[in-house]
């Protein structure tokens, strides 16, 4: 039996500074690094910063104010930004506080333990000014500079540019710590691969994870590929597929996202990036600053991404969040859209690997799925119900009623037995099958359009079918005809808004059964019920259970179609 299996979510900001449009930007504290995954602007920034003292007592406050500069080409204006004060004698060490002046534009943040140790932008408009006031703490070394992490936008950014530098009156100055340029992420430069990846020599000489199973990237553009083998101390990797904007694949100790170790290769106009990251749950992935990757290249033709690299399989300790490959994990792969780099939701439901995986171990043709269990399940209970147990009931309920008047079984009727039966199943199905999915994705789903509400009328209306019936009158009542139409409406209503809800469910990213001919197996379910109602409504004595049988036949034989379908994907 398959494993469950999470989804992946590989989804980044849109259009963000250090990849936060709030500007909750603590985790960029330290480097002041945006977390975009390029590399930061060298040139001279079109923006000054200036205080409006150079000496200052403990205690003193001091206005810093962070603007375009006049003489500025191209945009006039910035987007996101972040402003520490720190020792100009260590400038790893954040120094006093700060307060707002506009909170419209800025806000205070806690760095390195310290309460408004720093200030961020509230949102991604356009700025052309900000002034806040920095406030000289009682052990103020004996000078202080302000340094400003400024973006225009995801790829346009300047980090750790150098302020002014102001000094405690009556306090010599130490020799400042001095830097040139920018403080960004290491860089590796990545060779242009010369031919495509091949699957020759999968499971032999080296581990792969296929989409199709047992497809080749060399010939098939179509081909979702990933491949690793241990070479010494590292391993190398391989990744393909076809996409408008990135591929990727994620290393998991369990098939829940969060606190995955994932790689990604991202199409940047004419060439490929790639980038380490972490996801810490089902969020965007924070990139790594420190350089891991060996021997990068990559290649794009057909529109297949290609990238090949090397890793380490222990890496030192300051390399967080990074996975030891000589462990057993579960392999995720996705695939989505970027523009200018930056990465979107993915666009299929992942391949996760069936099993875990020891990277550095045999060679293994590894298979996995894009279908969850839980959702695999929810797909299967809702067929079966709706499809099958709710058509039987309703027949044993509409034509046997009048055939099967004297028969009994523990003192009902025979017809009422099998159609209470039947319709109990279905609303139990239904039951089951309406919590799975929110077991699966720990609440209510944003992106599966109408299919949910439309879920929650059928679990609705299943769930008011048996109270009716356990309040309806006497069959010789005055009043009776008012329980069957309405047993009779809400019964037809539920089984057409059901079926609707399949059709939409089908397609859904997280089952997602291959089309056209999943929706031709369902409308010919559909069809051959009301082909067998039709029949049973002309001939309802002698060729009823003749009829009867053929429609069951023919309703279990597409039924297994489309669960064998389920099962497969």
């Amino acid at each position: 039996m398959k494993m469950w299996i999470v989804l992946l979510l590989l989804s980044v900001c849109s259009e963000t500074v250090i990849c936060y449009s709030d500007g909750k930007v603590e985790v960029a504290c330290g480097d002041m690094t945006p977390q975009h995954g390029h590399e930061p602007i060298t040139k001279n920034p079109p923006f000054n910063i200036t205080a409006d003292k150079s000496q200052f007592s403990p205690g003193d406050k001091i206005k810093v104010t962070l603007s375009m500069a006049s003489s500025s080409e191209g945009k006039h204006y910035f987007k996101g930004f972040l402003i520490e004060a720190r020792n100009a004698g260590n400038l790893n060490e954040i120094v006093g506080s700060f307060k707002l002046i506009d909170p419209e534009i800025s806000q205070l943040l806690m760095c390195d333990s310290k309460e408004g140790s720093a200030v961020s932008h509230t949102g991604k408009s356009h700025k052309t000014e900000v002034q806040v006031i920095w406030v000289a703490p009682s052990d103020s070394p004996s000078s202080v500079q302000f340094l400003v992490t400024v973006a225009q936008g995801y790829k346009e950014y300047w980090v750790k540019s150098p302020g002014p530098v102001v000094s405690q009156n009556g306090v010599a100055p130490p020799p400042q710590t001095t830097f040139g340029g920018s403080i960004g992420a290491q860089t590796t430069t990545s060779s242009i691969l010369s031919r495509s990846f091949t699957s020759e020599g999968c499971g032999s000489m080296k581990s792969c994870l296929r989409d199709p199973e047992g497809c080749d990237p060399q010939n098939d553009t179509a081909c979702h590929f990933l491949s690793f083998r241990a070479l010494g101390s590292s391993v190398m990797f391989e990744l393909s597929g076809p996409a408008e904007g990135y591929v990727s694949f994620a290393l998991s100790q369990d098939k829940w996202m969060g606190k995955d170790d994932v790689y990604l290769c991202i199409r940047d106009t004419d060439r490929v990036e790639i980038k380490a990251a972490y996801v810490s749950g089902r969020t965007h992935p924070v990139y790594s600053s420190q350089n891991i990757l060996k021997d990068t290249a990559w290649r794009l033709s057909d529109g297949v991404i290609q990238c090949s690299f090397r890793r380490d399989i222990i890496l030192p300790p300051e390399n967080l969040n990074r996975f030891s490959l000589d462990q057993m994990y579960y392999l995720f792969m996705a695939h989505g859209r970027a523009e200018d780099g930056r990465t979107h939701r993915h666009d299929r439901q992942p391949l996760i690997s069936t099993y875990q995986t020891k990277i550095t171990g045999p060679p293994e043709d590894l298979i996995g799925s894009r279908s969850p269990l839980l959702m695999k399940y929810h797909g299967a209970f809702m067929l079966i119900a709706w499809t099958s147990t709710v058509s039987a009931g309703v027949i044993m309920a509409r034509y046997f009623k009048p055939n099967w008047p004297e028969r009994n079984i523990l003192g009902q009727k025979v017809w009422f037995q099998l159609h209470r039966m039947l319709m109990a199943l279905t609303v139990l199905l239904t039951l089951v099958g309406f919590v799975l999915p929110f077991m699966y994705r720990g609440g209510w789903s944003k992106r599966a359009g109408i299919h949910p509400y439309l879920g929650c009328v059928v679990m609705a209306l299943a769930v008011i079918q048996p109270v009716m019936a356990l309040f309806r009158p006497a069959p010789d009542a005055s009043r009776r005809y008012i329980f069957n139409w309405m047993h009779f409406g809400t019964g037809t209503a539920v089984q057409v808004v059901a079926v609707v809800t399949i059709f939409l469910g089908i397609h859904q990213q997280a089952l997602s059964l291959p089309a056209p001919w999943s929706t031709g197996i369902l409308a010919a379910i559909v069809v051959w019920f009301v082909l067998a109602d039709l029949v049973l409504e002309v001939h309802q004595r002698g060729f009823l259970p003749i009829v009867l049988a053929i429609y069951l036949c023919g309703n279990l034989g597409f039924l297994t179609v489309l669960l064998w379908t389920i099962s497969a994907v």
